[in-house]
């Protein structure tokens, strides 16, 4: 797809984003938000709801370059804690997905080298960004 094609999707989708996000959710659904840091030399996820409660028993996965689900990383622990390790992957840019059930989902894109993240690079995407980015793939992905 060209690059004048991009910007034209683009326009075209920019007024459902924007209605999308303006629509009301149910008082149940929560957004996902979630942070990494290192602790005692391993990278640990912290994820909650945007209430505070954590988001306990959330699948944590890599996403394909398609956006697809890929290799499941664990599921958070009572606390929405869970320590990764991402020493197999190769080095470049890779999404994660936290799944706190439908309508539950946070997407961190996690700059990799040599099995560690620059936590100054990790950039949390919003969902309807992410879906865009599906439609119109023109990052790159290597280091």
């Amino acid at each position: 797809m060209g690059s004048i094609d991009c910007m034209v999707m683009l326009r075209l989708l920019a007024p459902l984003l924007l209605l999308g996000s303006s629509l009301s959710l149910p008082a149940s659904a929560h957004q996902i938000e979630s942070a990494l840091q290192y602790l005692d030399g391993h990278l640990e996820l912290s994820s909650s709801f945007s209430n505070g409660e954590p988001t306990e028993g959330a699948v944590v996965r890599l996403l394909e370059a398609d956006g697809t689900p890929g290799k499941e990383l664990g599921r958070t622990d009572a606390e929405g804690r869970l320590t990764l390790d991402l020493s197999g992957l190769q080095n470049g840019v890779v999404d994660l997905q936290v799944d706190g059930g439908p309508g539950h989902r946070d997407y961190l894109e996690l700059p990799v080298q040599d099995g560690a993240v620059n936590l100054n690079e990790v950039v949390a995407v919003p969902l309807s960004l992410f879906l865009v980015g599906l439609l119109v793939s023109v990052r790159r992905r290597d280091v």
